[in-house]
């Protein structure tokens, strides 16, 4: 059963969402951008989380965060990747529509390219199906970017289902994420993303986080192609 955050998370929190209190003016002209967190190939169990070096993450095995964001993206490429970095031929901000290279919206949920078997191993989607996650650690200023691989959607699913059963939102709650190693039909060893419900916030701390969380929205859902990369979407499609 759930408990009510302890004084030093709440604290910790409040102090977070009250810096968020910050000139924007002062970033205009500029697009804001969200530190990534990287769930390894191979089946490591340890997140990469941006640290005050660009060039050695730190390496964390459990996280703490309120998800004051989240939203399923999804990402197409004609030809294999070949280790370089390109955008997308086909590219969706929401799961619904994607629009590609001709700047045609095409439905997602009638796109060939979105049914499984028409990936080039036959099997999969040719289609990468992703969920963004923006999760704001506790003191820090601005959320960072998890995006979840289609092998970790089904758990967060079923995540959210307890959450909203509960008459709640992913930003009311203290939500831990960790990776457990699993492995596909094809023998495939991969990190799956677990979740679940720490503590719930009490009711003055949600309110800030819900009206941050509203207003982030206005960043977070915003888009770019570029983002893309196939590097991003390596390893995001197994077959079960």
């Amino acid at each position: 059963m759930s408990k009510e955050i302890t004084t030093t998370n709440q604290n910790n929190f409040i102090m977070g969402i009250e810096n968020k209190e910050i000139p924007m003016d002062e970033l205009d002209g500029f697009n804001l951008s969200f530190d990534k967190i990287k769930i390894p190939a191979g089946g490591t169990t340890a997140f990469e989380v941006p640290g005050d070096d660009p060039e050695n993450p730190d390496v964390v095995k459990e996280l703490k965060v309120v998800i004051v964001d989240q939203y399923p993206i999804n990402a197409y490429y004609k030809d294999a990747y070949d280790g370089t970095e390109s955008a997308p031929d086909c590219f969706s901000c929401d799961g619904h529509i994607g629009v590609n290279m001709e700047g045609e919206s095409i439905s997602c949920e009638s796109c060939p390219n979105n049914k499984y078997g028409t990936a080039i191993d036959g099997i999969g989607k040719a289609c990468k199906n992703m969920r963004r996650l923006y999760i704001l650690r506790s003191g820090d200023t601005f959320p960072m970017l998890l995006t979840l691989p289609a092998t970790s959607i089904s758990p967060f699913g079923k995540y959210l289902q307890r959450i909203v059963a509960k008459g709640l939102r992913p930003c009311d709650v203290i939500t831990k994420i960790a990776l457990k190693k699993a492995e596909s039909k094809g023998g495939i060893t991969y990190a799956q993303a677990t979740f679940v419900m720490d503590e719930i916030l009490p009711p003055e701390v949600k309110e800030k986080v819900r009206k941050y969380a509203a207003e982030m929205k206005n960043t977070t859902r915003v888009v770019q192609a570029e983002e893309y990369s196939k590097e991003n979407t390596e390893d995001t499609e197994l077959p079960f």
